[in-house]
């Protein structure tokens, strides 16, 4: 166990700290647009080895590595016109692409989990500003343990992985709530690997190409692969609309459980809003991670759009461990 320092964002943490943490090879959490990130230099071995430690992950599961900038992330991946397309349009932002690794490039091998390719992403916030001053690649998957539910506050973070890592940032909530869309860009079609808040619809708007996705049980040649993921405590039920009496719901929209007790009830969006629930999905998973909570339902989601990343995560969360 270590020592895990918390850091308010918007009150006491100076660049300097998260840099020092970082170049001395540490791990700190770090909040993004999509969730906290488990940050450490993508260039250091030992740090690597030490999120893979922290996170209890497997290390055939590949890590995304952010950069500051399309010019750092040429340096470590070969881009082709329709990666170069989407990074113009999506970058920095909540996209993430698996492309050829470039020759030379120095992000450790451990990182890429024995690929010849590279997630890379662009993000937004603190984590960029670090990346930059930092002047290489920082490695940052979700800050959690392996598997469960990814952390969208610091104290989400704090729940698995305090004692395990020296620095948490605060920075509050996140904003968007659900990790980064991940695609692998060829030149006639983009291939969607992870759906998020980006959607097949956005990308195809964006390049003109047709967007097919991958299916599960294919190797896993990106994060965010494995088919049970995102897991609670309890056991989770899908598509009820009604919860039974011993069980703690995730309602969506207008549907009610008539006597069900109020706290045992997380309603994602009473309005029946998609990116609304998406930026409090991680939230309600959280609230309902228990030892003590046995049974977890949630209600049907529409799977149009944003939705497709929404049941995504749920059908994770919800498979067999």
């Amino acid at each position: 166990m270590i020592p895990t320092r918390r850091l308010d964002l918007r009150h006491d943490l100076t660049p300097a700290q998260l840099l020092q943490c970082l170049a001395s090879g540490g791990l700190a959490a770090v909040p993004t647009e999509t969730v906290y990130g488990l940050a450490a230099d993508a260039t250091n071995g030992d740090a690597v080895a030490r999120i893979f430690e922290a996170k209890g992950r497997p290390t055939f599961n590949p890590l995304i590595s952010h950069v500051a900038d399309l010019a750092m992330a040429r340096e470590h991946a070969l881009f082709d016109e329709t990666a170069l397309r989407l990074a113009a349009h999506f970058w920095p932002g909540p996209l993430t692409m698996v492309l050829p690794l470039r020759p030379g490039s120095a992000i450790h091998p451990l990182a890429l989990g024995g690929l010849s390719t590279v997630a890379l992403r662009m993000p937004q916030g603190p984590l960029r500003d670090a990346v930059a001053a930092l002047g290489r690649p920082v490695a940052a998957p979700s800050a959690n343990r392996s598997g469960r539910v990814s952390p969208t506050d610091a104290d989400h973070v704090l729940r698995t992985l305090e004692g395990r890592i020296g620095l948490v940032v605060d920075g509050g909530p996140t904003a968007q709530g659900l990790e980064s869309t991940i695609v692998r860009a060829e030149t006639d079609r983009i291939v969607l690997l992870r759906p998020g808040t980006i959607t097949a619809a956005d990308l195809e708007a964006a390049t003109g190409l047709p967007v097919v996705r991958r299916a599960d049980g294919e190797r896993i040649d990106a994060p965010g692969q494995l088919l049970s993921h995102y897991a609670p405590h309890g056991s989770v039920r899908l598509n009820a609309d009604t919860p039974r009496a011993e069980e703690y719901w995730i309602a969506f929209g207008a549907a009610q459980a008539a006597g069900h007790p109020p706290e045992r009830v997380f309603q994602l969006s009473a309005r029946g809003d998609l990116r609304e629930a998406a930026s409090r999905l991680f939230a309600a998973l959280s609230a309902f991670d228990s030892p003590d909570i046995d049974q977890i339902a949630v209600a049907t989601i529409p799977t149009e759009g944003l939705g497709e990343a929404i049941n995504d995560r749920l059908r994770r969360a919800a498979a067999d461990r």
